[in-house]
């Protein structure tokens, strides 16, 4: 069955590459950014080209995820061409690289607004047709840096990318009655094929780290991405991100998990996220609303 996809963060990286499979997979897929007729037109020329060249349904669409007004535009767009979202995917993100004094409390916030309100204020928009509709499916991309490995100067990445996480597994709840699915994508580390750390922001306070650079041991920042990129397989594919997406949006309502590990680097996440995983659920059971762990049309007695 063809569904109606909208990805978010898809002008470069993961979103680029989910927009594109899915929409491989048989699917219309909107692969969502900001500035389509300005910085990303290219990247809406060549989304034309690639659809055309291959015969799939892959479309450009002004979205930018801090900007409430945007968001409704694009849904408003979607919901009129199609009369329903079927599959939301989260993926828009920032990563920042530095010291975590040096950051200023209005970059934290800026981060924070993109990884984790951008979400909730597309989810605010989407959300209603999807709960008129009962069904739907919201797919978070997290990141294996909210249970696994936590290397140093990417703090406020990884602060965005655990509320962001926090946010899936409560909305997971909330939404099942709804018969709305919930799928937490975690990659690892790919240091390559993905422009993160290409594209990040580094501290406006530079003073501060400078002090910390100065403290630290030489080529230390480069030391610690370079130590990163070793634990990341050779062969380590990014585009596996967006096979297990596609593999999520084909699996039968109800039967799909909650979690997805794409971690080439295997810093442990999995079995961190496997322990709290089961606790939440334990606690649900031992509450009496075990019920909230799947959609209702995906129980089985």
């Amino acid at each position: 069955m063809s569904l109606i996809a909208l990805v978010t963060g898809a002008s470069s990286g993961f979103g680029r590459m989910i927009a594109r499979d899915l929409a491989e997979a048989g699917h219309t897929a909107y692969a969502s950014m900001r500035g389509t007729a300005e910085k990303n037109r290219e990247k809406v020329t060549e989304n034309a080209s690639f659809a055309r060249e291959q015969g799939i349904d892959l479309r450009s669409i002004e979205l930018d995820v801090q900007d409430e007004a945007s968001i409704t535009r694009a849904v408003e767009q979607i919901i009129a061409e199609h009369g329903r979202i079927d599959v939301l995917v989260h993926n828009a993100g920032h990563m920042m690289y530095g010291p975590l004094e040096a950051f200023t409390p209005e970059q934290l916030a800026a981060q924070y607004d993109v990884n984790v309100l951008g979400t909730h204020r597309l989810n605010r928009a989407a959300l209603p047709h999807m709960r008129r509709a009962r069904a739907g499916l919201v797919i978070w991309i997290s990141s294996t840096s909210v249970a696994g490995g936590v290397p140093p100067l990417l703090g406020p990445y990884f602060a965005a990318k655990a509320g962001m996480d926090a946010l899936a597994v409560c909305y997971a709840k909330e939404l099942a009655p709804f018969d709305i699915e919930t799928a937490i994508v975690v990659p690892g580390a790919f240091t390559t094929g993905t422009n993160h750390f290409a594209h990040a922001g580094h501290p406006e306070d530079s003073s501060v780290a400078d002090a910390y650079l100065a403290s630290y041991p030489p080529n230390f920042a480069e030391n610690v991405q370079a130590a990163l990129a070793k634990t990341v397989p050779k062969d380590a594919d990014p585009r596996a991100v967006g096979r297990a997406v596609v593999d999520i949006v084909g699996m039968p309502v109800g039967k799909r998990p909650l979690r997805t590990y794409v971690d080439p680097a295997n810093d442990g996440a999995a079995v961190t996220f496997s322990v709290m995983d089961r606790v939440r659920e334990q606690f649900l059971e031992r509450i009496g609303f075990a019920d909230l762990l799947h959609p209702s049309t995906g129980q089985t007695t």
